[in-house]
């Protein structure tokens, strides 16, 4: 039984948000409400069934065989319908010409991405029911309260319901209007996957799978662009330092401490190529990302890293796009290029910030500074915070092991 919850909590990691897609496309009249309590009705039944011995074959074609169904059903049962009326329903074909977009959860990605919501609220209602990720990691990602994000997904799901803006037709012209937003959540989700923010998995390769499958279905889209490719190189990069980032026996490792030799080479080599080819006159925050992830990933070792081409680019990253995060980076950057005062200038004026005064990488990182400059009181002081900041057991031991290291200086 512990196996088969197992295989049903993979599969509605994997399958959720294409079942919402699913049935947000086939049956207009459905609200997403309602396409949510559909999905997870499927997933309870399936764990009923298959319990007693019922297991299909194709578990993901029965998930979503079932969940048309009982949406058909829920659906008669609004409408009244009488039995035989069922194929009165309207079953739509979807809004997008299958020449532009042939992956569903890109569709609804899409979709979701649309001028009458808010950036905000967009980013939010695809993490939601798209990603399938809950309302505490979105809060995390968007450093934003979960207060603010409930609040955010009511106002804009009653919007969606009023004024079907899903389903409005969808134009290549306006595909390219919302590539923008769309590159930023297919970017957000990787992030997820790389580091998550919530549950017990510090890593969740499920998420960069998917990140990085429709990004590469959006880069053979007519209407991608050289962004496009350079946040697929960024993805690349990072997704071959994956395999690295934890010991043989699971404990956590920092970039200086990764085995180089785990880096996969071929994903290195294809996002070279990426960033290559991704080379335009307007540079975007992709590019610089990518930048820089690829220098990480040319470098011998930690010691010989270009960290001064590496705090250039952060620089002009900053200027692109100012958020705390990029100017914590920023500092980390500046500290190992040698330019200490400034790294710990940056670093304590981040402080001021209230979200990010919670944050336990940034008290990670001055604790680590700290101690690289021998000063035990404040390395302790700042890594003892971040541990209480923290509920990921690997991201507690990382920490706990630079504080051991202060005991023993």
């Amino acid at each position: 039984m512990y196996n088969l919850q197992q295989q049903v909590d993979q599969l509605y990691k994997k399958q959720y948000g294409k079942m919402i897609a699913m049935l947000l496309y086939c049956f207009r009249d459905m609200h997403m409400e309602t396409a949510e309590d559909v999905v997870q009705d499927t997933f309870s039944s399936a764990l009923t069934s298959w319990s007693h011995g019922n297991m299909p074959e194709n578990m993901e074609g029965w998930l979503f065989k079932v969940c048309r169904n009982k949406a058909i059903n829920k659906l008669k049962e609004k409408k009244h319908l009488p039995g035989d009326a069922m194929n009165s329903l309207s079953i739509h074909e979807t809004i997008f010409p299958e020449s532009l977009i042939k992956d569903q959860g890109l569709k609804l990605l899409f979709a979701c991405a649309h001028p009458e919501l808010s950036p905000k609220a967009q980013v939010v209602i695809t993490l939601k029911y798209v990603i399938n990720l809950k309302v505490e990691p979105i809060a995390k990602i968007l450093a934003m309260s979960i207060d603010g994000i409930d609040k955010l997904l009511v106002r804009s799901r009653q919007k969606i319901k009023d004024e079907k803006i899903l389903f409005k037709e969808l134009t290549a012209e306006a595909l390219e209007q919302r590539l923008p937003i769309v590159h930023k959540i297919l970017y957000l989700v990787f992030n997820e996957g790389y580091k998550s923010s919530w549950g017990k998995q510090l890593i969740r390769e499920e998420l960069c799978e998917d990140a990085l499958i429709m990004t590469k279905i959006l880069l053979e889209s007519s209407f991608a662009n050289k962004e496009t490719q350079a946040l697929f190189a960024l993805m690349l990069f990072n997704a071959a330092r994956l395999k690295s980032r934890f010991s043989a026996d699971g404990v956590l490792l920092d970039l200086e401490e990764q085995d180089r030799r785990l880096w996969n080479e071929d994903l290195i080599m294809l996002g070279w190529k990426h960033l290559h080819d991704s080379k335009d006159n307007v540079v975007s925050p992709y590019h610089y990302e990518a930048s820089i992830a690829y220098l990480h990933c040319n470098a011998a070792g930690f010691k010989s890293t270009d960290w001064n081409t590496i705090k250039g680019l952060y620089l002009k990253l900053l200027q692109l796009n100012s958020n705390p995060f990029i100017e914590l980076n920023y500092a980390i950057a500046l500290y190992y290029a040698g330019k200490k005062e400034d790294a710990f200038s940056i670093l304590k004026k981040l402080e001021q910030n209230a979200f990010m005064h919670q944050y336990h990488l940034l008290n990670t990182a001055l604790g680590k500074l700290y101690l690289l400059e021998g000063d035990k009181l404040n390395a302790k002081k700042y890594l003892a915070l971040a541990a209480t900041q923290t509920n990921m057991l690997a991201e507690k031991i990382f920490i706990e092991r630079l504080m051991r290291r202060i005991d023993e200086d």
